[in-house]
């Protein structure tokens, strides 16, 4: 009998040990200009006990939205890499990097280009998250993948600042999904192939899109899956011309539009591919 307990408890530590992530030390790194970047990054690191740091520009971008929007534009066309204060972490100490940012442009803000100018990220796993107002994640980590061709460049998250709020349960499962954090999550079912958007899926469409002033569009080509709490929808969409406004507007093409109906709440759309 004392051999069968002891066997019996051998057999308990293996699978224990074979179920355990491996440690990686994490640092979360990250600009914000509002604090809603910052707060994905909070999460972030309290979710995996990592270690944080926030990228600080020695001259705040603080004014107004257009003021901001000028400024970098004006960096980004120059080539302008903004003053930031000294990185204090040991970034040779860790083995995956969350770099965190606003998109602007359709990609990483302007501090960030500093950052990965004057910071040694070789051999490094580097996991992008940023915040947006309609979409980014997808270009930046293809920026970021061309900029830092000896780090690993791996899946990223990104969330519209509408939706902060479902940031923390998105998050969770986003870690789980790529062994940052242990527990058990359901697998989404693949998008099946798109059809033409009948009336009634358009009007879903448009009653995510509705008031979003950067987005003109129609919807030509749906499919629709099954999500916990509700159905995700992929959306082709034709964006349409559109009137001069305050704000600069991107130009009008073809869009993939990803929208989330959850049960009992309004449709919203979660991000624009451009």
């Amino acid at each position: 009998m004392k051999r069968i307990l002891i066997l019996a408890l051998a057999v308990l530590m293996a699978a224990s040990c074979a179920n355990k992530k491996s440690e990686m030390k994490a640092l979360v790194l990250y600009y914000s200009q509002n604090g809603t970047t910052k707060a994905v990054a909070e999460e972030i690191a309290g979710k995996l006990g990592a270690d944080i740091e926030a990228i600080v520009p020695v001259t705040p971008y603080d004014g107004d939205f257009m003021a901001t929007i000028e400024r970098g534009k004006k960096e980004l066309d120059g080539g302008i890499l903004p003053e930031i204060q000294p990185i204090k972490a040991d970034i040779q100490s860790y083995d995956v990097i969350f770099l965190g940012f606003p998109i602007w442009f359709g990609v990483y803000a302007t501090p960030v280009f500093t950052v990965l100018e004057n910071v040694d990220f070789s051999g490094k796993k580097i996991v992008p998250f940023c915040t947006f107002g309609s979409g980014g994640i997808d270009s930046a980590s293809r920026a970021l993948a061309e900029k830092l061709t000896s780090a690993e460049i791996l899946p990223g998250y990104g969330v519209r600042t509408a939706r902060i709020d479902a940031a923390p349960a998105e998050l969770d499962r986003f870690l789980k999904e790529n062994g940052f954090l242990e527990g058990d999550i359901t697998p989404l079912e693949p998008f099946p192939a798109l059809h033409s958007a009948s009336e009634e899926e358009a009007a879903i469409f448009d009653a995510a899109v509705d008031g979003y002033p950067m987005l003109n569009a129609k919807a030509e080509e749906v499919a629709a899956r099954s999500v916990p709490g509700g159905t995700e929808y992929i959306f082709t969409a034709k964006d349409q011309p559109r009137q001069k406004a305050d704000a600069p507007l991107p130009p009008a093409g073809t869009l993939k539009i990803y929208v989330l109906a959850e049960d009992g709440k309004a449709p919203v759309f979660t991000q624009v591919i451009r």
